[in-house]
Order: structure tokens, then C-alpha cells, then sequence
């Protein structure tokens, strides 16, 4: 795809700096205006909002939820903001964070929590800080099972329970610690009365092990495991593959969740600030241009190419469609599909930062109390998105601190006590 292709464009906001003097000076000759200046005032008004760093790797993982990076680099929305990408598809999670920590990329899809456990040192990741200045989509996972459970609890009233206990007598789901796919598995195998184990997995009902979403697939498919929990389209391909179906959507466990996250490193963001600015602007036109349905089907043929996710461009499509076609004989028109831009998705909500602190807590990934109000103003930047943003001439929603409902009819409120809410849970594995 050339990087150039123009995207369908929203009125254009307001111009900045660079757009202003490079059509004033195609209209009126800018050189004469400026002749005699000294050469220094000239050069510092042209490149005031150039990035401090021009050359930049961005890291993806091979899931559908990665588009809006990959839709700024082919549509040459980098480039506009002066910075010349490069897209690294990393092997896993792990891979992705450390190449992020080393520098070797400078920019990563990530998963929310693992910017938050890497800035604690959690969970086995190396500490380092980390910030979140943008929140890449909301929705569009879900919790895969095996065929064979399907038919198990077809007629059952209480399919969660039921499907809950025959993962608890067939074995492995999948995840990785710390993050969105983790918590989300976790909190459904509990809300049906399977314990998943604290961060060292004791006192399981089941197995959890940590494999790349690629391979997730693959790996059901040869009776490796009994199901996983996973972006798109992994769970839409074990249906077209007839060995898996989906229980539940992560959408029908909490409507309009956060997801994924374009992480930096809390120093990279500190020593490059309009670089980091200009990622954000790039974003935020890929993700207008994703959340126009006539865009999908363009979209799913971009993302699926081998370079990024490597598969069909009808697997990603139906279910970015809204489109749900579960395996076990439902079929949705599902409202809350997978979204980029719309209702205020990238804002970096604190509630978040604080939710996820309240799970990390839950689970035993922290010894005692988590420092819940200092570590979400390190890691959720919102300074950093409203500034951009700002710039961009792009009217956020702002902040919300409202509270949220989840499918198992429990509240999060984050103005309330959050060890609170992490002890309230009937299943949990508490330290210290």
C-alpha cells in the first residue's frame, strides 16, 4: 500500500505552524517577507513543532486492534506529522516490551496493564517506567472455548456457570499477565466460581499459560488447550476453522472497556515531547478515518496483509462490522463493536489506571496496597493526550470518573475506596 494514499478527512483543523508557513509561503513568497530576519529566528519558527526525533519504530502485535498505527503509516499520516515509521511486528508480548525498554522501538501497541506492571516492576517484567498518553480502541476481544464444551451447556440457563465449570474440567485458557486479555479472563472465570490463581498461579481451579495470540489457534487446534482469551481475529478464525466457539465477548463483560494502549517509555516521552505529540496527531486522524464503517472493508484488507496480521481479510471483517457469528449457533448484530475514536476512546482515563491497579491487587501481583493515586498520574498521560489534542484543534470529551457497571452486576466507582473494592470480590488471592 502506498504510504501516501490519501484517507477520507474530517474538515481540517487548524493549521499549525509548519502547513501555515509552507501555503503562505506558495501564496505571498515568504522568503521576501522574512528577508533580513536573522537566520536563527527563521529556522526556529519553521521547525518549532518538528519531532526531536524524525526516525521512529513502531512495535505491533499481530491483532486487529493494532490498525490505527498501521493505518497512520500506510496513509502516510506519520509523514504529515514529520515522522518517517517504520512498523515491527514483534513475536510476542514479552518481545514487544523489552524491544520498547531497549529502544528498540520507540513506540508500541501494548496491552493496558503492562505499561502499569512494567512501571512497578510487576509480574516478572523488568521495571521500567512507562506512559500512556493514548488508548489505541475500546472492545473487541473475547473468551474462546473449545467445540466440544459447546454442547455441553447448550440448554443450560446459566451458561457463564456452566461454561465456567467445563473449562474448570477441561483445562488450559490462555493469556498474559498483567494485561487486558489476563484481567478479563480472569474476572469471567471468577464471576462463575473458577478460581485462576494468584499471580503464581496457586490456588487454581485451572491452568493459565502465557502464548502469543498468533498461536493461539494452532495450538487449541492440536489439543494443547481447552480455550484462550484473545484480540481479533483469533477468536473469529478458530470459528471459520471449526474448533472453537465464543463464550463471551469482552464487550459483554464490561460495555466500551479500554484495550490497547500506544505506549512509550516515560523517558523517551520526557526527552522527545513533540515527537511523542505528533504520534498522537497521526493517531488521531487513523482512528477517525477507522471509525467510518465504509472505511472497514479498506481497513481489514490493509491489516490483514502478511506484514501485519497474515490473515484473510474476511476474518477481520465481519466482526469489525459488528458482525457475530459465535460458533455455537448465536449470531449478533453487536452495537459495541471494536471503536478507535469514537465516544471519547482514546482519552487516558485515571479510572482505568486505577481499576487495573485494583485487579493487580486482587490477584496477588502486589505485596500490600499499590500506591493507586501516584501510579496512575505517572502512567495514564492525560496532560500529554489534551495537549496534542489541543494542538490538533480536536475537541475532546475530557475526563470521566463516572462509575462503571459490569456484566456480573458489580459497580467500580474510583472515587471510593479501592482496597475496598479489591477485597469485595469473593474470589481473589490477596497478599500482604
Amino acid at each position: 500500500m502506498n504510504q501516501n494514499t490519501p484517507a477520507t478527512r474530517q474538515p481540517a483543523p487548524t493549521l499549525n505552524r509548519r502547513r501555515f508557513l509552507s501555503t503562505t509561503a506558495k501564496a505571498t513568497g515568504l522568503a521576501a517577507l522574512l528577508h533580513g530576519l536573522p537566520r536563527g529566528w527563521v529556522g526556529s519558527a519553521y521547525a518549532s513543532d518538528a519531532p526531536e526525533t524524525a526516525d521512529l519504530k513502531l512495535g505491533i502485535i499481530a491483532l486487529t486492534d493494532c490498525s490505527s498505527i498501521v493505518i497512520a503509516h500506510e496513509k502516510g499520516r506519520f509523514k504529515e506529522y514529520g515522522i518517517n515509521s517504520t512498523v515491527s511486528k514483534g513475536a510476542s508480548w514479552a518481545a514487544i516490551r523489552d524491544a520498547l525498554g531497549n529502544d528498540d522501538i520507540q513506540a508500541t501497541h501494548m496491552l493496558l496493564g503492562m505499561p502499569i506492571a512494567s512501571t512497578m516492576g510487576l509480574g516478572g517484567a523488568p521495571k521500567k517506567p512507562m506512559v500512556v498518553p493514548w488508548l489505541l480502541n475500546r472492545n473487541g476481544q473475547a473468551i474462546t472455548l473449545k467445540k466440544e464444551i459447546a454442547g455441553k451447556v447448550a440448554d443450560d440457563q446459566k451458561p457463564l456457570k456452566a461454561l465456567a465449570d467445563a473449562a474448570k474440567a477441561g483445562g488450559t485458557p490462555m493469556t498474559f499477565p498483567t494485561g487486558t486479555h489476563a484481567m478479563w479472563l480472569r474476572y469471567w472465570l471468577a464471576a462463575g466460581g473458577v478460581h485462576p490463581g494468584d499471580a503464581a498461579g496457586a490456588g487454581a481451579d485451572i491452568s493459565l499459560i502465557t502464548i502469543p495470540p498468533p498461536q493461539m489457534v494452532a495450538n487449541m487446534k492440536v489439543g494443547k488447550m481447552d480455550g484462550y482469551c484473545v484480540g481479533e481475529p483469533w477468536n473469529a478464525r478458530a470459528i471459520a476453522d471449526d474448533i472453537g466457539f465464543t463464550a463471551i465477548t469482552t464487550q459483554g463483560i464490561w460495555k466500551d472497556h479500554p484495550e490497547k494502549v500506544c505506549a512509550f517509555t516515560a523517558e523517551f516521552a520526557e526527552k522527545n515531547p513533540k515527537t511523542v505529540k505528533a504520534v498522537l496527531k497521526a493517531l488521531h486522524e487513523a482512528s477517525v478515518w477507522l471509525d467510518k464503517m465504509e472505511n472497514r472493508e479498506e481497513q481489514a484488507k490493509i491489516v490483514s496483509a502478511a506484514t501485519y496480521i497474515n490473515c484473510p481479510p474476511e476474518t477481520l471483517l465481519g466482526r469489525l462490522q459488528g458482525k457475530y457469528i459465535m460458533g455455537d449457533g448465536r449470531k449478533l448484530k453487536d452495537p459495541n463493536y471494536m471503536i478507535f475514536s469514537d465516544r471519547n476512546c482514546n482519552y487516558p482515563q485515571a479510572k482505568y489506571g486505577k481499576w487495573w491497579l485494583a485487579q493487580l491487587r486482587r490477584w496477588g501481583f502486589t505485596e500490600g496496597a499499590p500506591d493507586y493515586e501516584a501510579v496512575t498520574k505517572q502512567v495514564m498521560r492525560a496532560d500529554i493526550y489534551e495537549e496534542a489534542m489541543k494542538e490538533s484543534g480536536y475537541k475532546h470529551g475530557g475526563a470521566d470518573d463516572k462509575p462503571e457497571t459490569f456484566f456480573d452486576g458489580v459497580k467500580f466507582d474510583p472515587k471510593t475506596d479501592l482496597e475496598a473494592y479489591a477485597a469485595s470480590f469473593a474470589v481473589k488471592s490477596l497478599k500482604g
